[in-house]
């Protein structure tokens, strides 16, 4: 299904916190780090009383995409920071803090949960933004809305930041955060594709995923960015309780440059059945051709076409495009695709039991927690409104030691993650994935395992760790979409040089093949200033997100990947967060 949203009403958008109940789960803040009571802050004018969110914090977890339309803004901060302005040519801030101005002239504080693509000369990083809580409908550069980006025209070396995804329809639907961002460049034309989470400020009715189509044009001073209005990728799929309706999560993107496709992987949180806790599902979209063409089922480039299943009626329920995963008694989250561009086939990852492993006591407390991926074949993924196949043509899984219940010294979100990122390497015939993991030292280790693909039998007998540090300290939030032109990974993370500190910096390994037994030897340090985030003030949690992101290079023809990779993260060294942007050749 594919909608375009152009109607527009002025109406104030209410600002929201956290109700009173729901507070002890979801901002427990860290020795080192200040948490500020929301009642000291005005109250709210509209709560938010979906029946997702009273269960959020309580019985489930979701991403900070949900916390956000659920409770508003979330203070937190430290001291003031003494990082000031720091910054290099191979560190780039891709936001502007003085674009985080209200129009009542107002500083907001926070922008994190990052992703990045990149084509040619054209980068585009999106962020969560804090600057939405407090802007009104409608604001200069879309200030109200929840997920912003930057455009840069030289190959990531300077950003100007756009504000917030264009929206005309911002009184009845906002662009409420989780940003994922894919490109590619058919016929030559460089195009970006920026998903979010898309609800209702009113906290009624349908919860959507949409994306911005932009196409980018110009070099120099005079390059463009052109986004589109929202298109609607998917929608609810149980409005049993309507006006409340099932919650979208955690969505995430995967490309297709040979056969035209988009897919998008998330959670949907329901009310009965499969969705209660969690149902990992996908949804495609026709992109158009590799030429730039108009594709089978009549998408563009700069018009895509979205099959995301049936929606649901009001007080009835519909049918998703395709179930990965219905939601068992533990909570499924954390959903991530990948694609074989040799054959379309797609991967999907998920955690399965997260933070009701140990929030919500039996059964979930006593089943161990599990990275899933799911193989789904091309045949299964048609452009019609629902898939042909009822479920994945084969599972299988990676036992996990889990960081969920571990308090970050500087870290506002709890409880933390050990979702899955994959990437798919035709070179090596293989699917991999990584995941942050607590089984040699307690503040956890980034670890990869391989599959061969459509069989998922383990290349690996054992998980190989990729972090060549091993002094204990904190390695957290990996960041994997594809692979280079040679097949090879390049992963990057959060790590801290001892267990004692919460100087935070972003480190990497390079040019990993995917079939490798071996720690590598070195890995390279992102970061030219570390994040003290235990005296970083901020208007969001998670302040440097519950996800980081990297992506090597589009290139118009196969392998459809270069040598460049791009590596974004939530950044804190002039005393907030920030979106930061490096990019390095992987050769």
């Amino acid at each position: 299904m594919h909608r375009c949203i152009s109607a527009s009403w002025p109406i104030r958008r209410a600002i929201r916190l956290l109700p009173a109940l729901g507070l002890l789960a979801l901002v427990l803040v860290p020795s080192g780090a200040q948490a500020h009571s929301p009642l000291s802050m005005r109250a709210p004018s509209t709560t938010n009383n979906n029946l997702f969110c009273s269960r959020l914090g309580k019985s489930i977890q979701a991403s900070s995409g949900a916390q956000m339309w659920c409770f508003g803004p979330q203070p937190n901060g430290g001291s003031s920071s003494s990082a000031g302005n720091a910054k290099s040519s191979f560190n780039v801030d891709a936001a502007n803090p003085a674009e985080d101005r209200t129009p009542s002239g107002v500083q907001v504080y926070g922008q994190s949960e990052v992703s990045i693509a990149g084509v040619g000369p054209y980068v585009v990083e999106a962020w969560n933004d804090a600057t939405g809580f407090f802007s009104p409908c409608p604001s200069p550069q879309n200030k109200e809305e929840l997920t912003g980006f930057g455009f840069s025209a030289d190959g990531g070396k300077s950003f100007v930041d756009e504000g917030g995804l264009p929206n005309t329809n911002c009184a009845t639907d906002v662009y409420f955060g989780d940003p994922s961002v894919a490109a590619w460049a058919p016929g030559g034309t460089a195009y970006f594709y920026i998903s979010s989470l898309y609800d209702s400020p009113t906290f009624t009715g349908v919860s959507y995923l949409a994306m911005a189509a932009c196409q980018a044009t110009g070099t120099g001073t005079a390059a463009t960015l052109s986004c589109g209005q929202p298109t609607i990728i998917t929608a609810s799929t149980d409005c049993t309780f309507y006006p409340t309706c099932s919650f979208l999560d955690k969505d995430f993107l995967a490309i297709d440059p040979a056969h035209g496709r988009l897919y998008v992987a998330y959670t949907e949180f329901g009310f009965s059945g499969g969705q209660t806790e969690g149902q990992i599902e996908l949804a495609v979209c026709d992109i158009g051709t590799p030429s730039g063409g108009i594709g089978p089922a009549g998408g563009t480039p700069g018009a895509p076409v979205c099959e995301g299943g049936i929606p649901a009626p009001p007080g009835g329920t519909g049918t998703p495009y395709f179930i990965v995963a219905p939601g068992p008694t533990c909570e499924n989250e954390g959903a991530y695709p990948a694609v074989d561009i040799a054959t379309g086939d797609v991967y999907t990852g998920y955690e399965f039991n997260w933070a009701t492993n140990f929030l919500t006591g039996a059964p979930c407390n006593s089943i161990p927690t599990a990275n899933v991926l799911a193989y789904v074949p091309f045949s299964c993924l048609t452009l019609t409104p629902t898939s042909p196949c009822s479920a994945p043509a084969a599972t299988t899984s990676v036992s996990v030691v889990s960081l969920d219940a571990a308090f970050i010294p500087g870290y506002n979100r709890f409880p933390a993650n050990d979702f899955p990122r994959l990437a798919v390497s035709d070179q090596a015939g293989t699917v991999s994935m990584v995941w942050n993991d607590a089984s040699l030292h307690v503040l956890g280790d980034i670890f990869l395992q391989s599959f061969d693909l459509a069989s998922l039998t383990p290349v690996q007998s054992v998980p190989v760790r990729l972090n060549s540090d091993t002094s204990g300290g904190l390695h957290f939030l990996p960041a994997l979409r594809n692979v280079n032109a040679a097949g090879n990974l390049n992963v990057s993370w959060y790590e801290r040089s001892s267990p004692t500190t919460a100087l935070t910096n972003v480190f990497a390994a390079l040019n990993v093949n995917p079939r490798t037994t071996r720690t590598p030897a070195h890995n390279m340090r992102v970061t030219t200033v570390a994040s003290d985030w235990t005296n970083t003030s901020s208007d969001i949690i998670p302040n440097f997100g519950d996800y980081t992101d990297n992506d090597v290079i589009a290139t118009p023809g196969a392998p459809y990947t270069g040598a460049t990779l791009y590596i974004a993260w939530s950044d804190g060294r002039i005393g907030e967060p920030q979106p930061f942007e490096a990019h390095v050749t992987t050769r």
